[in-house]
């Protein structure tokens, strides 16, 4: 580690350059190979930090654990390589010297529809185990298994629960020093159980059983109880969610009515925190407005306070930051603001202090303090920009920084252009906002760009700014495309009226808002209008394949990565989640494109992993043969990618190159070259 030292926190900012009106492409290698660190945590004692670090080269996923002892930093990192089959794909810092692991490696056989696979045949995908292990790595195994074996249990059973994992780590209980809650499934029965398990004796205590219909929220951080639940009971056709409390006086759980809602309306109920002295709970709700606020819930008067804890006039509250370490357990240290960006307004004078400091340390960054000792002496941190990869430092003392490591190395930020929070008005009147990414040195003087309408996946999410792990954005803007990230009315954490307006309008208006977006973008003198091209990957590949079959298209050409296609097909078939099944199954209605190929009229690439069991295959595959004969098409099947990252590094560098080399070739985007349509009408 090479120490970066800071004059105290008031300090003279380190040089991060200016845009350059120069621009080279980022190389497809720095933006897919492994990643050099990822998964990084520090232990709720504050004894160790633990991540996964990269091999440099690899074409599959390779990666290590490695774990710093934060007082023996100097000695470096313990390392252990991922095994020749099972490969590390995420890693967490417990307690008492323990780590928890997730490994990941590919399987072929049947299912017999388990999860999202194949009901007849084999279906590609992979098996995720999670481990447990200790200080010096030196032992790992299955994590949190005592207790869950069942008897008679097949092994095709077996296999189905290990695809998505059997045990997951619930809550660290960051008081205890051995005990931590963990859920782990039920062969036998196919339902959660929760337990309290304890990592010296392995033994476990159980502390509620999940069904199909009830779950639980909120576990008490310092004890491990459970304080509140919910239970979904039919109604008239669909089901109320009821939101039970446990009465600290009688024990029993009881269901508090005001709070009761049918599932459908989706109103947001999130039990964040508990105040120990007056007994009311922290919940972040849309109760009271468009967007999420912090409020106050007292169970005894069955009452919210009259008045947000935190509320924001233009985006949601995403957190309320509780204190975890001894000396600020359970104290309200800040607050997170989902806005272009996930901002931390920190509360707390010390750390509030800290942070402005660092933010001067490293200006035009986002800071995230991530972590610190229960003396504060030692601050784990997060720096990233839409210029900067995430890198991950250490602050010792409020003085030396020590650099952890950086997600990717080798871009330089000069390269990258800017990044702004937009909005336009949709046909219909409503407001639509998005991200807009420009080539780096790009005026208005020099004229248009060719540009990608880029949507996001979900289309329960949103895109946030920032560095777009993904590499597409500073692939694209780098090359000298505008991208532009609509958040069209359908996605989740940007308010009720915009979320519940994309209910059952896939392919209709919430199709109309990218197309508006692209409208906006020529009107404002961004785009040319003869160089569009539309690219999503998941939600967005649909959004992109509906785009082929839509008349008076604005884009020239259509990149659809792993899409759905076929709605009819898709029904309510298309997750493991039960509620979600439920919830979001219905508003899954509007225009399909398998139904309507015989309107295609823009070139189109699909590409899809074959061990997607998210999006099969069979989705891109049966589109592009119904529309080859109309338009330009192609299809490409990639070999072992999974729909969901982590992706092997030569799964990134196939998309990217895919992405590029259609663009120029079959679109005739390019910057800097001619469009389609010129060099169409320059033949004739």
């Amino acid at each position: 580690m090479r120490s970066i030292l800071l004059s105290g926190l008031a300090l003279s900012a380190l040089a991060c350059g200016g845009v350059a009106d120069a621009r080279d492409p980022i190389p497809a290698d720095a933006l897919s190979r492994m990643q050099e660190i990822q998964s990084i945590s520090m232990s709720s004692d504050g004894k160790r930090i633990v991540a996964l670090i990269g091999r440099a080269g690899a074409e599959e996923f390779e990666t290590s654990l490695a774990s710093w002892d934060l007082e023996n930093l100097e000695r470096g990192p313990t390392v252990t390589a991922s095994g020749d089959k099972m490969k590390f794909i995420q890693a967490s810092a417990l307690k008492s010297d323990h780590i928890f692991v997730v490994g990941r490696q590919e399987f072929t056989g049947p299912l017999a529809g388990c999860g999202e696979g194949k009901s007849i045949g084999s279906t590609k995908t992979f098996v995720i185990k999670a481990y447990l292990t200790n200080a010096d790595q030196s032992n790992f195994e299955e994590a949190f298994a005592a207790n869950v074996r069942a008897t008679g249990v097949g092994e095709a059973t077996q296999r189905c629960l290990e695809i998505a994992g059997s045990a997951q780590l619930v809550n660290g209980l960051p008081l205890d020093p051995e005990n931590v809650i963990v859920s782990q499934t039920d062969m036998a029965s196919f339902q959660d159980r929760y337990y309290r398990y304890n990592l010296r004796t392995k033994q476990t205590e159980l502390l509620f059983r999940a069904g199909g219909r009830t779950s639980p929220g909120l576990f008490d951080p310092r004890t491990g109880d459970l304080l509140t639940r919910t239970q979904l009971e039919p109604v008239d056709g669909s089901f109320e969610q009821r939101v039970l409390i446990k009465n600290g006086e009688t024990g029993e759980f009881e269901v508090h009515d005001n709070l009761t809602r049918r599932i459908n309306d989706r109103f947001e109920f999130n039990f964040v925190g508990r105040d120990e002295t007056s007994g009311k709970f922290y919940v972040l709700t849309d109760l009271f407005s468009d967007l999420v606020q912090a409020r106050m819930y007292d169970p005894k008067t069955r009452k919210f306070d009259d008045e947000p804890l935190v509320a924001h006039p233009e985006f949601s509250i995403a957190n309320i930051i509780l204190g975890t370490r001894p000396s600020d357990f359970n104290k309200v240290l800040g607050y997170t603001v989902a806005g272009m960006n996930m901002e931390t307004t920190w509360v707390d004078p010390q750390l509030a202090a800290i942070h402005e400091g660092l933010k001067q340390a490293f200006p035009g960054q986002l800071v995230n303090v991530m972590n610190y000792t229960d003396d504060r002496k030692k601050i784990m941190f997060s720096t990233e920009s839409h210029r900067h990869p995430t890198r991950y430092h250490l602050l010792v003392d409020g003085k030396q920084v020590l650099p952890l490591g950086a997600e990717r190395s080798g871009i330089d930020p000069n390269d990258i252009g800017d990044q702004r929070w937009v909005t336009w008005t949709a046909r219909d009147g409503m407001t639509i906002p998005g991200i807009l990414d420009l080539p780096a040195g790009w005026t208005p003087e020099q004229g248009p760009l060719p540009t990608i309408i880029h949507p996001h996946g979900g289309p329960w999410s949103r895109d946030f700014g920032g560095w777009d792990a993904s590499g597409w954005v500073p692939f694209l803007t780098s090359r000298g495309y505008a991208v532009l990230r609509p958040q069209y009315r359908g996605s989740e954490g940007l308010g009720r009226k915009l979320w519940l307006s994309g209910d059952a309008e896939w392919g209709q208006k919430m199709q109309d808002d990218k197309d508006d977006g692209a409208a906006w973008l020529v009107q404002q003198g961004i785009a040319d209008p003869e160089r569009m091209a539309i690219f999503g990957y998941s939600y967005g590949g649909f959004a992109a394949a509906a785009a082929v079959v839509r008349e008076n298209s604005p884009y020239a050409c259509a990149i659809s990565g792993a899409p759905v296609t076929d709605l009819a097909r898709l029904g309510n078939n298309w997750s493991e989640n039960r509620l979600q099944r439920i919830v979001q199954g219905v508003t899954v209605k509007g225009m399909d494109p398998m139904q309507n190929t015989e309107k295609a009229n823009i070139p189109v690439l699909l590409y899809v992993g074959d061990r997607d069991v998210r999006t099969p295959s069979w989705h891109a595959e049966n589109f592009y043969n119904a529309v080859k004969d109309k338009v330009p098409a192609r299809f490409e099947l990639i070999p072992d990618q999974p729909h969901s990252f982590p992706w092997y590094p030569r799964h990134a560098a196939r998309g990217l190159a895919l992405i590029e080399n259609f663009l120029a070739n079959d679109c005739r985007m390019a910057p800097g070259g001619a469009s389609r349509a010129a060099a169409t009408a320059a033949t004739h």
